[in-house]
């Protein structure tokens, strides 16, 4: 009878054991970034070799590709980015790495989120709306635009750059200043925000000093504007065709005189499976072509990229599968040997660029970068400008041809 009951306890515990061990639910992460440690939302799902991960760029979710939890130890796979989350279960915590398998990685290490109240601010600065903070970029950039949403304490932000944005930046008011970090599997950032006497922004990036000015107030005082995409780039010819021939992913040569390309509109895409931004641009594209390829829009994406990858381009394959991705993909080489390539583009430094070729192949536009949802409008207004410059040169041809 003895034996009988000890079998019953050990029955009843078993699942409680289990559930103990179960990773399901929202944790509080963080990674170490040269000496900085970044604050994160991480979410799982499911059970031991069925475990599903998410990463948060504000609302949108980042998933994993594979994911498994076993005797303690979390694996999660990233297979766009060609990361992966290693961590050990210990004691109610994880702690580990996130980065490829031939880095180090960033140190990693996660609690389960557990609500508390907030503390009591009785006066919150208002810092919501459009800031532009001074720079003088790498890439010729005057200015970059700070983009703040609050609502009381919370707020969420984005520097939009040329090229395109951090991503979201969130956090809250406390002792004095906002602290708002990112994380989302890429672009890790800290950002301290302190209003200052004189109605700017002292702002802390990674642990670069910056000052915001208000739009109106920076305007005002003639301070330089942030760049207009739409300008950065050019080509040295205009009135001649943009030419490219890369292999694609099956290596067969491509080019821009291939009968697919014939008479059609085309966008030429320089992007890369490693650049955040490109990722941001991506499920647009995507979306874009397949509004308009009935029509005779044609997509081309130039992806440079590591050495290695070009071997064996397993993370833009599972980049090309996250986001639904149908138009034609060429391998381009190396991103340091881009500038060598693209030879026609003048003044080409921002990962990703468009160039928009009408029916006879010339250039007739180029944009540079992309903004992600976290910069708002100015990522409708990026949305509706390639609409705009697509279905344009869509008409073109249809009154050419009556």
């Amino acid at each position: 009878m003895r034996l009988a009951f000890c079998i019953t306890v050990l029955m009843t515990l078993a699942p409680a054991a289990t559930m103990a061990q179960s990773l399901a639910g929202v944790w509080e992460a963080s990674v170490i970034v040269n000496d900085l440690e970044i604050p994160f939302r991480l979410e799982l799902a499911g059970e031991g070799p069925h475990l599903k991960g998410w990463f948060f760029n504000g609302d949108e979710r980042v998933p994993s590709t594979s994911g498994r939890f076993e005797d303690g130890s979390l694996v999660l796979s990233f297979d766009q980015y060609a990361s992966r989350l290693e961590a050990t279960l210990r004691d109610g915590l994880l702690e580990g790495k996130y980065g490829r398998s031939t880095r180090a990685g960033y140190p990693f290490r996660a609690k389960r989120f557990t609500p508390t109240r907030a503390p009591a601010v009785t006066e919150v600065p208002s810092i919501s709306g459009l800031w532009e903070i001074g720079v003088a970029s790498p890439k010729g950039e005057s200015a970059w635009r700070f983009i703040v949403r609050q609502s009381g304490a919370e707020v969420s932000t984005a520097i939009l750059r040329v090229d395109g944005d951090t991503g979201t930046l969130s956090g809250s008011y406390k002792d004095g200043k906002f602290v708002l970090s990112h994380f989302s599997g890429a672009r890790p950032a800290l950002l301290e925000v302190t209003p200052a006497s004189d109605g700017t922004l002292k702002l802390v990036l990674n642990g670069k000093g910056l000052t915001a000015t208000r739009q109106a107030e920076a305007r005002a005082k003639g301070l330089p504007e942030p760049t207009d995409p739409s300008r950065h780039t050019s080509v040295k010819a205009p009135q001649e065709p943009f030419r490219f021939r890369f292999p694609d992913l099956n290596g067969r040569l491509v080019s821009e005189s291939d009968a697919r390309f014939r008479g059609k509109v085309v966008l030429v895409n320089v992007t890369g499976s490693w650049c955040p931004n490109c990722h941001d641009e991506a499920p647009f594209l995507a979306e874009l072509y397949r509004k308009y390829r009935d029509r005779g829009l044609e997509i081309v994406a130039l992806s440079f990229e590591e050495a290695e990858q070009l071997q064996n381009p397993t993370r833009l394959r599972a980049f090309l599968r996250q986001y639904g991705i149908e138009y034609t993909v060429l391998l381009a080489g190396e991103p340091g040997e881009a500038k060598d390539k693209l030879t026609q583009a003048v003044n080409w430094n921002a990962w990703p660029t468009t160039f928009f070729l009408g029916r006879d192949g010339r250039v007739r536009k180029v944009h540079a970068g992309f903004p992600s949802r976290a910069s708002g409008d100015f990522y409708g207004e990026a949305k509706k400008e390639f609409t705009t410059i697509v279905e344009r040169l869509l008409a073109e041809q249809f009154r050419t041809a009556r």
